[in-house]
């Protein structure tokens, strides 16, 4: 028997898939992750004791709509992804326009700054430790993506592990930003970005091999 034949034949005797299954799924798994990742952080970091005065300033909402859009647009990706065949072009533009904008705004708070400011700007007081706790805080929710996803039909696995971590590590680093008390944009477009990037990576090569069907 040929191979659309085949495919025809198992379509027709395949039961419809009911409304909104896909986003159930995703959600089962990441809101799991998003609760386990939300409580290792109250009980290894906790929320930063000026929280209530912080979200009364821009530089906080810069950081919570950075990392709620990306979240936002990378699980719309990861849906797309899980669905053979479909169509995830818009969803990758779509995925790049909250990095644009942070490096835009970051670049704005830079340029008029004196050189020796910029590297406070840049650095921050937790440099070295930001990008490491994001991942942390956002491997439970990887896996509950990836377990998610395992019960779809992902065929392009490592994009779809590699969305998977980007969606991952913009809501780990949402968490982690309840804690952290920097404020810069050119400190959150490095140091959140390369944590968020950090986690894509490794979902990258966890799918390839936890993605196969």
């Amino acid at each position: 028997m040929k191979t659309d034949a085949l495919i025809d034949r198992l379509s027709v005797s395949a039961p419809p898939v009911p409304p909104g299954a896909v986003w159930r799924k995703l959600a089962l798994g990441t809101g799991a992750g998003a609760a386990v990742s939300f409580t290792l952080m109250l009980a290894w970091l906790g929320i930063r004791p000026d929280l209530a005065v912080a979200v009364a300033t821009g530089a906080y909402w810069m950081k919570f709509f950075y990392t709620l859009l990306l979240a936002t647009a990378g699980f719309w990706l990861v849906e797309r992804l899980s669905r053979p065949g479909a169509r995830s072009r818009t969803q990758m533009l779509l995925e790049a326009v909250p990095v644009v904008a942070i490096a835009v705004l970051a670049v704005i708070e830079l340029m008029p700054a004196a050189p020796a400011a910029r590297h406070h700007l840049m650095m921050g007081a937790s440099a070295e430790v930001c990008p490491w706790r994001i991942v942390i805080l956002a491997l439970p929710v990887l896996a509950g993506v990836l377990w998610s996803m395992g019960k779809l039909a992902p065929t392009r696995l490592a994009l779809a592990g590699l969305a998977a971590g980007l969606a991952a590590g913009a809501l780990g680093a949402f968490i982690y930003a309840f804690h952290c008390d920097e404020s810069a944009a050119p400190f959150v477009a490095v140091w959140y970005t390369f944590g968020i990037g950090a986690v894509g990576a490794l979902g990258a090569v966890a799918g390839r091999f936890l993605l196969r069907w």
